[in-house]
């Protein structure tokens, strides 16, 4: 059962990201501020729910949450900072693109810094257990996918549309078949044996 608060304030966003452990497209990153009676049957982390629930959930989350932003840091900048700062800079732009400003945070993980001398709290496996997080997850995730749908239909042989850019066995076939993509983020250890790619 998600609970509804975790700091006592009303104006409580939580905040999560999509995408950390992908090789490519960006780290897309959510912030919610959800009103005290909200509710939805099956609200729960992203990564718990079929492509189809997030689906219905994001329009439910977006009418009815007080405020949202989300934001997308690019492969280029993923490369440029690493992937952990991209995480937090991510979510730092969500709350950022709040129309209302927060006067506390919960975000997913153990890794944050400070933002505007708002007070935080990280919550392992938060999005499991706060209805913010898990509702940031699911704008989060429904987001990444939508552009990762787009730009498969760019470059349909590494079939992102399925695997979204995480490191399964087809997408590595795909790169060690047709090489590395300006979508990819040339940081990462595209191949185990990393052999010389095409770029």
């Amino acid at each position: 059962m998600l609970k509804s608060n975790f700091s006592g304030f009303c104006l409580e966003a939580g905040t999560d990201e999509a995408g950390r452990g992908c090789l490519c497209g960006p780290v897309v990153a959510a912030a919610v501020i959800l009103p005290e009676n909200f509710a939805h049957p099956f609200l729960n982390d992203s990564k718990q729910l079929s492509e189809k629930k997030r689906e219905e959930l994001r329009p439910f989350i977006e009418e009815n949450a007080l405020a949202f932003g989300v934001s997308f840091v690019w492969q280029e900048e993923v490369d440029e900072i690493n992937v952990l700062q991209a995480s937090i800079t991510g979510m730092h732009r969500s709350i950022e693109a709040l129309k209302i400003v927060p006067e506390f945070i919960i975000v997913d993980g153990n890794k944050f810094r400070n933002y505007k001398e708002i007070p935080y709290e990280t919550i392992v496996k938060g999005d499991a257990k706060f209805m913010s997080i898990a509702a940031a997850s699911v704008l989060a995730k429904t987001y990444r996918d939508e552009y990762m749908q787009k730009i498969h239909n760019e470059f349909p042989m590494y079939n992102w549309s399925k695997n979204k850019g995480y490191p399964t066995k087809e997408h590595r076939n795909g790169i060690r078949e047709f090489g590395a993509t300006i979508h990819h983020r040339k940081t990462f250890k595209l191949l185990p044996e990393q052999i010389k790619l095409k770029l």
